[in-house]
């Protein structure tokens, strides 16, 4: 990169300097999508964020980097820690480095995206709301402060309060809170969502998370789990596997449930299964691949440039010093 006298240290304002994102005199957090306040996780997750980018600022120009040439070069120096982080930290915990390093490669693929890439609605609507299951009861945010329940305690739309500001390093790392374990049961408070969150609804089951989760794969028509597992040639569930029968269901399982239920059974409840697994870490690489900026497209063996604490960079050394 060309080199001028006058490099680009000024970071953008994108942070409203009290541990929270920039908002209005509304209090409505300035943010590209609305939804990404919905609750405190969410918010400050972009906050992070953005200050691991205000840190590629300051290092690029620690290098001299021109301003006209900043913007680009920090934009992009984020996006790739970030895809980085994806796939060689939170894809190998999730699934394991096995299936990652099978499905780096494109030819042992199923998921192959021609022209505009989309995401299928397996992934959207049933293997990545894996999350849901793993959400804890509780969390302590902050090593002297009280413990929290994601609804109602943490909602968003409204400013973060000083105590509800995260230290990552409880939710990341070899101290952290472990999450909930991935065996179809949803925390409390997911199963009855603040009207905040679902609006006003006049079905009782709406407000539970998990009830609209089974609605949204029944409404666009999703396939089972053991069609896929099938489709896959994986070995399918059982029926005592599953555990619908005890309560009457006889049909096959609704993916999104037997990915949490392949999870409890088949990993222990601490991976994704064959099925999740698969299709989770499928969709990410194959998105990656099809993006012509990403890091694997660019520069398929580029490796983070922020300090690491440890032997390898991860999640949370893209998070930490974003106050």
């Amino acid at each position: 990169m060309r080199r001028s006298s006058t490099t680009c240290r000024t970071r953008p304002k994108l942070l409203s300097g009290d541990g929270d994102v920039a908002r209005n005199a509304q209090g409505t957090a300035l943010l590209g999508d609305p939804r990404n306040d919905v609750h405190v996780f969410i918010s400050q997750l972009h906050h992070a964020l953005i200050g691991a980018h205000n840190r590629l600022v300051d290092r690029l120009g620690e290098d001299g980097v021109a301003p006209a040439e900043c913007f680009g070069a920090a934009r992009r120096a984020t996006m790739w820690h970030y895809q980085w982080v994806i796939v060689e930290d939170f894809l190998v915990g999730l699934v394991g480095r096995d299936l990652v390093e099978e499905v780096k490669d494109p030819e042992r693929r199923r998921f192959r995206p021609d022209g505009t890439p989309t995401i299928p609605f397996e992934f959207a609507d049933a293997a990545f709301r894996y999350g849901h299951g793993q959400i804890r009861h509780r969390y302590r945010l902050q090593d002297d402060g009280g413990e929290y329940s994601v609804f109602p305690d943490l909602v968003g739309f409204r400013p973060v309060a000083p105590e509800h500001r995260i230290d990552w390093r409880l939710l990341f790392g070899p101290e952290a809170q472990p999450a909930k374990r991935m065996d179809g049961r949803l925390a409390a408070s997911l199963i009855a969502l603040p009207v905040a969150i679902t609006g006003d609804v006049t079905v009782d089951a709406y407000h539970s998370l998990a009830a609209r989760d089974l609605q949204r794969g029944a409404a666009i028509g999703l396939p089972s789990g053991e069609a896929v597992a099938r489709a896959i040639g994986a070995e399918p569930l059982t029926r005592d596997e599953a555990g619908l029968g005890a309560f009457g269901w006889e049909g096959e399982t609704p993916l999104w449930l037997y990915v949490l239920r392949e999870a409890d059974v088949r990993r222990g409840g601490e991976r994704l299964g064959e099925v999740g697994g698969r299709l989770v870490a499928e969709v990410l690489l194959g998105l990656l691949d099809a993006d012509p900026e990403s890091y694997r497209v660019v520069a398929p063996d580029w490796e983070p440039t922020l300090p690491a604490a440890g032997e390898r960079f991860g999640v949370l050394d893209l998070l930490a010093g974003s106050a």
